[in-house]
């Protein structure tokens, strides 16, 4: 047998092979783009029901300012305000910088009734009063921001409407920012339906 004619025989089940492998990987869909395959973006985890930090739903439209107060530098507490109407009272929501530098902070803060021991918003966020000044503050280390915060009485509505829950403080969005700090206030009850609106918030001020 030529050399020729044996090189011919050894590379027909060669061939064979080839050509069998490609036809499964055709029918098994093989690409050779297989590092391209889809699964869920990490974002996509935190739009279900599953534990974690909940997204922030009372942000500040305010942008974050040139030397923004990072949340970390930030302590929240609440301190007594204009006292209030009728069936309200107006406190006043005072942020800390608890950093080394000063930092700056514009608008209004991002407020919602937290409870159920584990930081669950409780109803809807404060309203803006948009009517109030909103100066850039600068804080110095140990300076302080404050805002007026009205709250409505849960009283003034029945069970119904307001589905009531007692209140074990709040969550604070700074302006422009998208992590909170959590305010410790339990003398508050809130109202856990989407249809009433017991906050309202001013702009952050210098004492």
């Amino acid at each position: 047998m030529s050399v020729s004619t044996r090189a011919s025989v050894i590379a027909r089940p060669a061939l064979a092979l080839a050509l069998a492998a490609a036809f499964a990987c055709g029918l098994a869909g093989c690409s050779s783009g297989a590092s391209q395959s889809s699964s869920p973006a990490a974002s996509d985890s935190t739009s279900g029901t599953g534990s974690g930090s909940p997204r922030p739903t009372a942000t500040s439209t305010s942008q974050p300012v040139q030397g923004q107060c990072a949340t970390s530098n930030l302590s929240g507490s609440i301190g007594q305000g204009g006292g209030g109407a009728a069936g309200s009272v107006e406190v006043t929501l005072v942020l800390t910088n608890t950093g080394s530098s000063q930092c700056s902070l514009q608008g209004w803060p991002g407020v919602s009734f937290v409870g159920d021991g584990n930081g669950t918003q409780l109803g809807n966020p404060a309203q803006f009063d948009r009517s109030t000044p909103h100066d850039t503050v600068v804080l110095q280390p140990g300076g302080t921001a404050q805002a007026p915060l009205k709250i409505t009485q849960a009283l003034n509505y029945s069970d119904a409407d307001c589905k009531p829950k007692p209140a074990d403080g709040f969550r604070v969005y700074p302006p422009g920012a998208t992590d909170s700090l959590f305010v410790k206030a339990g003398s508050y009850t809130a109202c856990t339906t989407t249809t009433v609106n017991l906050l309202t918030v001013g702009a952050l001020a210098a004492p």
